[in-house]
């Protein structure tokens, strides 16, 4: 009985600790490749359109990602249809190599900036879409299969001042 008390209590102090996340969900890539062609979609249900709010795109590589930096093309779609595309470069790894993000072993995840408090303009469903713009020096076209990225996901969190 006591352990089962020290498990709720534990249960609780867990869930009150992440209570401004409004939303996190993951997309997990086929043998850690993220095609060029693969669009990850995400919906976001929201009625708060008062509060501002983060949204993050968190990204998870092993060691198989062989570039220090990563293009991001998301595009933010309304519940009216409005769409916001934006072109997002992000830092993997510093100069030594050494890899950005949390996380040991092969595995590093990484927490990238989307939109920084945004208010929802109204209530209802957005939609927003996250493909890879990598490409190799020179190079007008795209990374067919970039490998290294076995998961990529959204957060959602109340900002609160």
């Amino acid at each position: 009985m006591r352990n089962l008390s020290f498990c709720i209590l534990a249960v609780m102090f867990i869930s009150s600790c992440n209570s401004n996340i409004v939303q996190s969900e993951y997309q997990s890539l086929k043998d850690g490749v993220w095609d060029k062609d693969n669009v990850l979609e995400f919906s976001v249900k929201t009625n708060d359109t008062v509060q501002p709010h983060n949204i993050f795109i968190n990204v998870r590589n092993d060691t198989k990602y062989p570039y220090s930096n990563l293009f991001i093309i998301a595009a933010m779609t309304t519940p009216e249809g409005e769409v916001t595309k934006d072109t997002l470069e992000y830092a993997m790894a510093l100069p030594d190599g050494t890899w950005l993000g949390k996380g040991s072993g092969s595995v590093k995840e990484n927490k990238l900036w989307y939109k920084e408090d945004i208010v929802f303009g109204s209530s209802g469903v957005y939609t927003i879409e996250v493909s890879h713009a990598m490409r190799k020096n020179g190079s007008v076209t795209g990374i067919i299969g970039l490998e290294g990225i076995t998961d990529v996901g959204i957060e959602v969190t109340k900002n609160n001042p």
